[in-house]
């Protein structure tokens, strides 16, 4: 009797622990709670390896910022592997730089942005502060192009794995569950830490990072269904005093006072929980992604003994995912344009240049969006792509800078100019809605100003009007100027200090060819002017080449027309390493107020040609060649080719060329090649080596003399570092025919 009741309790026994194991798999939920952490989130991912490897299937997931993230491409189908590979192969600091490359730019942007070191708001007298680092436009970018096999789900329980993400209302301080909408914005508001990234703004809601209210949403997985939870805690921890050494730091401690305490109940909450060993790695560790990674496996891999359980339980074998082939090409059917209210239609097709009814490739459509970036027009620029039939709308979601004045500033030194500094005042809108005003006002030892107005119809015809005026004195050689101006000859004088004014105004409309090169029509007027006060003058002369104690050789002014062909796609101005450049002039002269009556109808032209590609890892190459000549009878010199000196501020026919002085070498015409190795020793630090050789003289294309071997060459070596004031370059150069050196210094961008 007692044997039989035994047996019958340990039957009974059995069958219950029996029937658990096989419970239906329906009963058992899991639901994937993903942390947010910024560059610890990588953690995630090796988290996500180990988990797929003992095949639990989620069945929910929920995450906030760089959990989010994750968590999304996770839910959209992707595989830890290719999680894996797609995060290797991205490079996060310039992601979150959100550095527009330079081609980006249009003419005008590219002189604009290459001028200041610091530009800030300027609104009724008073200067603020912008209100982010970056608009994690890079980011959202990548975020459209991955998630593009799944742009149709508008619900995110529709994804292969339901999903949501976690936002602030920075308005209210409300947490704001995200699991409709376009994944993009959703995930990329989750991400919007304050201070790093533009708030997002969705269903009318002003958004920041979700980690602010909520940063491990276990109660929201539960609300959805699971039962049983895998939670990925990445969080940062309380910092000491020695490691809160920085903005961010200080700001994730504040945040931290909150999210550390709330660990402890909701960590009870979480069956499997996976707590990686990262203290060590900060939330901008982005270039040890390896290493985080492999933290976040080692951290699952001590739960595996319970991940394979769950599985068990589950009942259910966990197929590999189907690989997804992430889109290179889409044709956009229609662009709907939402959001512009002081620029038109025309201007921002005219900046985005993409084809309608045609295959464009993804590159090219982030291409456009940078186009629109660079502008600076746009606070915040979200677009969708939605299907339409078998093709795609484009839907722009722009929300303008408010913005519309600035205030500019920079210094510069070089030889030439001298000590300077620049203010500038721009503002946008003055006249039409596309348009841009600008003023620099540069005091030092030379005074100047530069004076822009742009309207920018995009690929269509633009117009602007600009005047500048440069004024120098500069000590040169006595030989080159008696070459070139009516001056006694007196081999008893070397040097000579020349005065230059040189004041430009210019009318032209401009339009886009081919999306790279930019054809400009325009109307000039110039006054040029040159004088010395080295060379005595009879103070009874009458003659009028006197001004006082100040011999004057050049004093008119100047009329003409102009056509000028550009192509700019050098990924630096001052250190290209690769990229070609394109630069074509031709100036007819039609009258003039004829200072030394000499003056005939006359025409200038010339062009640059140039080249950079790598030749190594850290040596680049850069080609350059060079041209100009004057056609006509007249005697006016004031237009020839005058080459020598270091720099990169047009001033007349001014050419740079190592190895000669300033006005080292004058000519009416003139070939110049240039060869030009760089070698980034470190980042932003380069050693330089040029090579120059040249022909210059009178009327050298027609007697033929430019195909002769070179009369005169150079040779420079130098440093230069790419500092947050602009360049800083120091060059040696020599020239085998003076057998004598210069040495040229410059600080800051050139103006």
């Amino acid at each position: 009797m007692y044997r039989t009741l035994l047996f019958s309790i340990f039957l009974i026994s059995f069958y219950g622990v029996f029937s658990q194991d096989k419970l239906p798999s329906k009963e058992i939920k899991v639901g994937l709670v993903l942390s947010g952490g910024g560059a610890k989130g990588f953690a995630h991912i090796g988290a996500l390896k180990v988990i797929e490897e003992a095949g639990v299937k989620i069945d929910y997931i929920g995450g906030t910022s760089m959990g989010a993230i994750i968590g999304a491409l996770y839910a959209a189908g992707y595989s830890a592997n290719e999680l894996d590979s797609i995060f290797k192969n991205t490079d996060f600091t310039k992601l979150i730089q959100d550095n527009l490359p330079r081609n980006a730019k249009t003419f005008y942007e590219k002189e604009d942005s290459e001028r200041y070191a610091l530009a800030l708001p300027f609104d009724k007298f008073k200067i603020s502060f912008p209100s982010a680092i970056s608009s994690g436009q890079s980011i959202y970018n990548e975020l459209v192009r991955l998630l593009y096999h799944v742009r149709e789900v508008t619900d995110f329980n529709q994804l292969p794995i339901p999903f949501f993400c976690i936002a602030t209302n920075v308005e209210t301080g409300d947490e704001v569950v995200l699991n409709k909408g376009y994944l993009p914005e959703a995930i990329m508001a989750s991400g919007t830490f304050p201070s790093l990234f533009e708030p997002s703004e969705i269903d009318g809601k002003i958004l920041i990072d979700g980690g602010v209210i909520n940063n491990y949403p276990v109660d929201r997985v539960m609300k959805m269904g699971a039962n049983v939870i895998i939670g990925v805690d990445v969080q940062h921890g309380l910092s000491n005093r020695e490691t809160l050494s920085s903005a961010t730091e200080i700001l994730l401690q504040i945040n931290n006072y909150r999210t550390v305490k709330d660990m402890i109940k909701k960590s009870e909450n979480t069956d499997i929980y996976i707590k990686p060993n990262i203290e060590k790695y900060s939330v901008i560790d982005f270039g040890l992604l390896n290493e985080i990674v492999d933290k976040g496996e080692i951290a699952a891999r001590e739960n595996y003994i319970a991940l394979k359980e769950l599985a068990i339980k589950q009942n259910k074998n966990l197929l590999p995912r189907t690989p997804i082939k992430i889109k290179d090409t889409l044709i956009i059917e229609d662009l709907i344009i939402n959001g512009i209210e002081n620029y038109s239609r025309g201007y921002v097709k005219g900046k985005l240049r993409l084809p309608v009814d045609n295959v464009v490739s993804f590159e090219k459509l982030q291409q456009g969006i940078s186009n629109l970036s660079a502008t600076g027009n746009f606070k915040t620029i979200r677009y969708q792509l939605l299907s339409n039939h078998d093709n795609t709308d484009l839907v722009l979601k722009l929300k303008e800078n408010p913005n519309k004045t600035f205030i500019k500033m920079g210094v510069h030194y070089d030889d030439l100019l001298n000590s300077a500094a620049i203010l500038n005042l721009t503002k946008k809108n003055v006249l039409f809605d596309d348009d841009v005003s600008s003023f620099d006002f540069i005091l030092g030892d030379n005074i100047r100003y530069n004076l822009e107005y742009y309207v920018d119809k995009g690929s269509y015809w633009s117009f602007g009007i600009n005047s500048r005026f440069v004024s120098f004195e500069k000590e040169v050689a006595y030989s080159a100027f008696e070459s070139n101006f009516d001056v006694p000859i007196d081999p008893n004088i070397n040097r000579i200090n020349i005065d230059i004014s040189d004041l430009t105004n210019q009318f032209y409309v401009q339009t886009v060819l081919q999306e790279e090169f930019a054809f400009s029509l325009g109307a000039e007027y110039k006054f040029l002017k040159y004088s010395t006060k080295t060379l005595v003058q009879d103070p009874d002369d009458t003659s009028g080449s006197s001004g006082g104690d100040r011999i004057i050789f050049e004093k008119s002014h100047f009329y003409s027309t102009y056509g000028k062909l550009t192509l700019d796609t050098y990924n630096d101005k001052y250190f290209p390493s690769k990229g070609l450049y394109f630069d074509g002039d031709f100036h007819f002269y039609i009258a003039s107020s004829d200072y030394n009556n000499n003056f005939k109808e006359f025409s200038v032209a010339q062009s640059k040609m140039g080249a950079a590609f790598p030749l190594l890892k850290k040596v680049s190459l850069n080609i350059e060649t060079e041209g100009g000549f004057k056609l006509g009878t007249s005697s006016v010199t004031s237009f020839d080719f005058v080459l020598g000196g270091f720099g990169a501020t047009k001033i007349n026919n001014f050419i740079p060329f190592f190895g000669y002085d300033f006005i080292g070498l004058p000519g009416n015409s003139f070939v110049k090649g240039l060869l030009k190795i760089d070698y980034e020793f470190t980042k932003r630090n380069h050693l330089i080596f040029a090579a120059n050789y040249a022909n210059v003289d009178d009327d050298l294309f027609r007697t033929g003399e430019w195909f002769k071997a070179p009369d005169f060459s150079g040779y420079g070596l130098g440093y230069g570092w790419q500092s947050f004031i602009g360049p800083v370059q120091f060059m040696y150069s020599w020239s085998p025919e003076r057998q004598d050196n210069n040495l040229f210094f410059s600080v800051g961008y050139w103006f």
